[in-house]
């Protein structure tokens, strides 16, 4: 399927109308088979867009002086939703967000892991003053919060006093639009909260109208009383809680994912609102130092249980690493072949040399990143498959990991057409509209007369993802258009240079 050359001229006529800022006239979208995100059978209908808004679905006649896109054959969507993102590290130095765009992404959720940058209300107005082409949502960050009220004294339980400082911050988050708390429980500082200090940070997230999304305690060895947590805040509170990035990632439990599944299923049926996001791979980016639960990085036997166990030498490579960059692209079986030691011991170097490296340089951020194998294609299938995960990349610009450009196409691709364990409109429906209400986002993800005109246009038959490890910044292919508040900023995979991007606010149409 294609998009004939008269078509493309209609498109190529829209964005010039289009692409300064909100249409001036209204876009008519004709002859495509619409998917309309709820998981409802496909229609064959129009869609109109005036503005920044879908107005009409239905049998519609073009009006005199209406720009018409004739998409026969091609399926329209909204456009999809990232619930998980790291995309915005960077600033948008590229605001046209090439990698997303090819792959039919709309809006991205950032704050995830318990990072935020800034107060919310601070992000959102440099947003405002720069905004790329896509929309964002945002968590507040509970490591975050933890950094502005503890300092560099986090490793440790906080004080009552300083819990109700980080509820205020939280608080006034929430009023200025946040989506709720985010949580990174295997990182610093967050690793050295108590659950009483969540506790009392989800009861705020909850009064405010918010939701809690957690990268848990642990997603291996002790991955049921990580999981049990998250359960236990989510009943106490009421919140709606979703697990980041749902996975198990230790060997020993590879295929097992169905009874995870099972004891969700059971939390939902007590009434705790527990959800999920997934990515389509099986290897994960984080630190080195994730696999390292008790922070003790001179400790060669954990270093070996990890490498038996959670993954493999060879299955972990390095994405970055600040303190020798020649590294880049290797395993640690390759280092450690190298160097003619033990792979345990290689790991263990890694870990303090990069952590040296830090001290010597606090104000340069990160030291390095890894890409770990440590997953079973099985589970990462049953887990999207589940009636209530939604999908995400995790992924950010510039990765080793090829999920920031590719994860969105690759799930279209994989478990839609080639393995069919998902209908078009269940993995639609789990990238638009169940990902808006699940995070509660309004008027987007839907096509409905009201919402906002966040659409995709692409062929089914041809959307396919080409990011690779080896080639991580492989553009997918198969998208005809995408338009972003009623202005289409990309065509055939192409940007088109226009931003209208908005900053997603909880609640907020």
């Amino acid at each position: 399927m294609g998009i004939s050359n008269a078509k493309l001229t209609a498109i190529a006529l829209a964005v010039l109308l289009g692409a300064n800022g909100p249409a001036t006239a209204s876009t008519l979208i004709t002859g495509a088979i619409v998917h309309d995100g709820t998981g409802a059978p496909a229609q064959s209908v129009a869609v109109r867009v005036d503005k920044d808004v879908i107005v009409g679905v239905g049998i519609l006649r073009p009006r005199n002086g209406e720009t018409v896109i004739d998409a026969s054959g091609m399926v329209l969507s909204p456009g999809f939703i990232d619930a998980h993102s790291h995309h915005d590290r960077g600033d948008y130095a590229d605001r046209a967000m090439p990698p997303l765009l090819a792959q039919g992404v709309t809006t991205i959720v950032i704050g995830q892991d318990g990072e935020s940058a800034a107060p919310f209300a601070e992000i959102a107005a440099k947003f405002n003053a720069r905004p790329p082409a896509i929309n964002v949502g945002s968590y507040s960050g509970h490591g975050y919060l933890r950094d502005k009220v503890m300092g560099a004294d986090f490793k440790r339980t906080a004080t009552p006093a300083e819990v109700t400082a980080m509820q205020t911050l939280l608080d006034a988050d929430l009023k200025a639009g946040s989506l709720g708390l985010s949580t990174g429980l295997e990182y610093d500082p967050g690793i050295y909260s108590d659950h009483a200090e969540l506790l009392a940070l989800t009861r705020t997230a909850a009064a405010g109208g918010g939701r809690y999304i957690s990268h848990m305690r642990n997603e291996d060895v002790t991955f049921d009383a990580a999981l049990d947590e998250l359960l236990d805040l989510g009943e106490k509170t009421g919140i709606p809680v979703q697990v980041s990035h749902l996975k198990l990632g230790v060997v020993d439990r590879w295929g097992t994912a169905r009874g995870v599944l099972a004891k969700l299923d059971a939390a939902r049926a007590r009434g705790i609102k527990v959800t999920a996001n997934v990515y389509p791979y099986e290897y994960w980016q984080s630190t080195l130092t994730v696999l390292f639960p008790k922070r003790d990085f001179t400790d060669i036997n954990a270093a070996r249980f990890a490498l038996q166990h959670l993954t493999t030498p060879e299955g972990m490579l390095l994405g970055f690493y600040a303190p020798d960059p020649s590294l880049v692209g290797k395993t640690i079986a390759q280092i450690a072949a190298a160097r003619a030691e033990e792979p345990a011991a290689t790991y263990l170097s890694l870990i303090q040399t990069a952590e040296a490296w830090k001290l010597a340089n606090p104000d340069k951020g990160r030291a390095e990143a890894v890409i770990g194998t440590a997953m079973d294609p099985r589970d990462v299938a049953d887990f999207i498959a589940w009636d209530h995960s939604v999908l995400c990349s995790d992924g950010m610009i510039g990765s080793r990991h090829p999920r920031g450009t590719g994860a969105f196409a690759k799930v279209l691709r994989l478990y839609v057409r080639e393995q069919k364990r998902l209908t078009i409109a269940q993995a639609i429906r789990k990238m638009t509209a169940q990902t808006a209400e699940q995070l509660g986002i309004a008027g987007r993800g839907t096509i409905r007369k009201g919402y906002k005109a966040d659409l995709v246009l692409f062929d089914p038959d041809r959307i396919t993802d080409n990011a690779t490890v080896e080639a991580p910044s492989a553009l997918a292919e198969g998208v005809a258009m995408v338009m972003v508040n009623g202005v289409i900023v990309a065509e055939q995979g192409k940007a088109t240079g226009a931003y209208p991007g908005q900053m997603v606010l909880r609640g907020v149409k």
